[in-house]
C-alpha cells in the first residue's frame, strides 16, 4: 500500500510539471514545504499513524490532481470564478505593498465592497507570490494541503468526543473524499481555508475542554483571527458557539473545571480585545448587522442568477426571517434537487447529492445520540452547526452558493453521519451475534 500510494504520488507530480511547465515545479514545491508540517507532526504518532498518512497522503494527492486538471485546462470560472479575483487583487497587494497607490486604491475598494471580508485570503495569497512570484496554482496546493489536514484535524475531533475509532475512521474519510469538499479546497479559494481554520478552532476547544493547555489556547486564538480575516460573520459564530461550551462545560462542573474554563475565556476575551476585535466588530455589526443589509444581499443573489430561489421571501424584519428558516434549511442541506438541474455543473453534482440524501438518516440518528449521550462533550460541534445553519437558511438565496457554503457544515455534519452508521452496524453485529448464540 506504501509503496502504491509512492507511485501514484510521483506520477502526480510528473502530471503536475508536464501540464504545468511554467508554474507546476515551483507550485509543488511550496506544497511539499507546507504539507511537511503536518506530515511530520503524524509521523510523531504511534496509534493509528499508518492509517492518518495514508488518508492524509491519498486525500492531497486527489486535490492536487483535481487542481492541476482545473489549471491546466483554465477551468476556474465554471468552477469557481472567484480564484481569478483573489489572484488579481492577491498581485495587486503585493504592487501595493511595493507603494504603487493605484493597486493600493483598487484592493482598498474591493474589500470594502466585499464586505470586509476575505482580506486576510488576500493577504494569504499576496504573500506567497511576494516569495514566489504570481502562482495561482502555488495557492491551489497549499488549500490542497489545508483540505487533506482538515480531514486528520475530524478525526481527532470525532475520536476525542466519542472515544470510538470507527466513527473517528469514518467521519475522516469522507471528509477527505466527498467530491464538493475535495472541489472546494482543489481551487485558489477561501473555502478550504476557512474549513481548515474552524475544524482546528473545535478541536482545539475540545481541547482545552479537557484540560488547560496554553499550546491550544494560542492555536485557538490563531484560529480565530484567521476566521475573522477570511470570512468575518462566522467568526462571530463560532466564538458564540466555543463560549457557549465552556460555559455550559465540556466535563462535569467542579471547581477545578470551573476555574480552567474561566481563565481560558477571560484569556481569548483579553487577547480579542487587545487586538482591537470589539471595535471592528462594532463597525461590522453598524455596517452589516441588519436585517434590511441581509435583505439587500439575499436578494441580490436569489435574482441575478437562474439558481436563486425563494426570491420573493422578505427577511428585513423579524417575522420574514423566521418564515424563512423552514425552506431555507431544506434548501441548504439537500439543494440542488434533481429538478433544479439545467446545466452541466448543476449535473456532476447529482452523485454526491444523493450520497448526502441517503447519509441523512444517519446524521438524525447520530445527531439524536449525541445529544442524548454526549451532549456536553459535542457542545461546540452542534452550537455552531446549528447557529450557522439557521443563519444561512435566512442569508442564502442562491443554490449555487448554498452548495458551497454547505462545505463549512459538511465536516462537522459526517461525524455524526459516521455516528449513525456505526450504531446501525453495531445493531446488525448483535443481531448476528444473537442468532449465533
Amino acid at each position: 500500500m506504501n509503496a502504491l500510494l509512492l507511485i501514484l504520488g510521483l506520477g502526480v507530480c510528473a502530471l503536475v510539471v508536464i501540464t504545468s511547465p511554467t508554474e507546476g515545479a515551483l507550485a509543488l514545491l511550496v506544497g511539499l514545504l507546507v504539507a511537511a508540517v503536518p506530515f511530520s507532526l503524524l509521523m510523531r504518532r504511534d496509534e493509528e499513524r499508518t492509517f492518518l498518512l495514508r488518508l492524509f497522503m491519498s486525500g492531497l494527492m486527489l486535490r492536487v490532481l483535481i487542481g492541476t486538471i482545473i489549471f491546466a485546462f483554465d477551468l476556474q470560472d465554471f468552477f469557481g470564478g472567484d480564484a481569478l479575483t483573489y489572484d488579481f487583487f492577491g498581485e495587486a497587494q503585493v504592487k501595493a505593498w511595493m507603494g504603487d497607490s493605484y493597486s493600493r486604491s483598487l484592493v482598498s475598494r474591493f474589500v470594502g465592497e466585499a464586505g470586509g471580508s476575505g482580506w486576510g485570503f488576500i493577504y494569504l495569497v499576496a504573500g506567497v507570490y511576494g516569495i514566489v512570484g504570481r502562482n495561482i496554482l502555488a495557492i491551489q496546493f497549499i488549500n490542497a494541503v489545508l483540505g487533506a489536514t482538515t480531514a486528520i484535524i475530524v478525526f481527532f475531533s470525532a475520536g476525542h468526543v466519542f472515544n470510538n475509532r470507527r466513527v473517528a475512521r469514518l467521519a475522516a474519510v469522507a471528509v477527505a473524499f466527498y467530491p464538493s469538499l475535495v472541489l472546494w479546497s482543489s481551487q485558489a479559494l477561501k473555502d478550504g481555508p476557512v474549513v481548515f481554520f474552524l475544524a482546528m478552532s473545535i478541536l482545539a476547544t475540545l481541547k482545552l475542554g479537557e484540560k488547560f493547555s496554553v499550546k491550544y489556547v494560542l492555536v485557538l486564538i490563531v484560529c480565530l483571527f484567521a476566521v475573522l480575516s477570511f470570512r468575518f460573520y462566522v467568526f462571530y459564530m463560532i466564538t458564540v458557539a466555543i463560549a457557549g461550551a465552556f460555559i455550559i462545560g465540556m466535563q462535569r462542573l467542579n471547581a477545578s473545571n470551573f476555574v480552567r474554563q474561566f481563565i481560558i475565556l477571560v484569556t481569548i476575551g483579553l487577547t480579542l480585545t487587545y487586538f482591537g476585535i470589539m471595535r471592528y466588530a462594532n463597525l461590522q455589526f453598524e455596517r452589516y448587522g441588519s436585517l434590511q443589509k441581509i435583505q439587500y444581499s439575499r436578494l441580490d443573489a436569489s435574482t441575478r442568477a437562474q439558481s436563486g430561489f425563494l426570491k420573493d421571501v422578505d427577511v428585513s424584519t423579524t417575522e420574514g426571517a423566521f418564515s424563512a428558516i423552514p425552506l431555507g434549511i431544506l434548501y441548504l442541506l439537500f439543494a440542488p434537487f434533481p429538478w433544479q438541474i439545467g446545466s452541466l455543473r448543476q449535473s456532476i453534482t447529482l452523485p454526491e447529492m444523493i450520497v448526502w440524501w441517503a447519509s441523512f438518516p444517519m446524521l438524525v440518528l447520530g445527531l439524536w445520540f449525541s445529544i442524548k449521550y454526549r451532549l456536553r462533550q459535542v457542545s461546540p460541534i452542534l452550537i455552531f452547526t446549528v447557529m450557522l445553519s439557521l443563519v444561512y437558511s435566512i442569508f442564502q438565496g442562491n443554490v449555487g452558493t448554498a452548495y458551497r457554503q454547505r462545505a463549512q457544515l459538511l465536516v462537522f455534519y459526517f461525524i455524526f453521519v459516521a455516528v449513525g452508521y456505526v450504531l446501525l452496524q453495531e445493531k446488525r453485529e448483535e443481531k448476528r451475534r444473537l442468532k449465533l448464540t
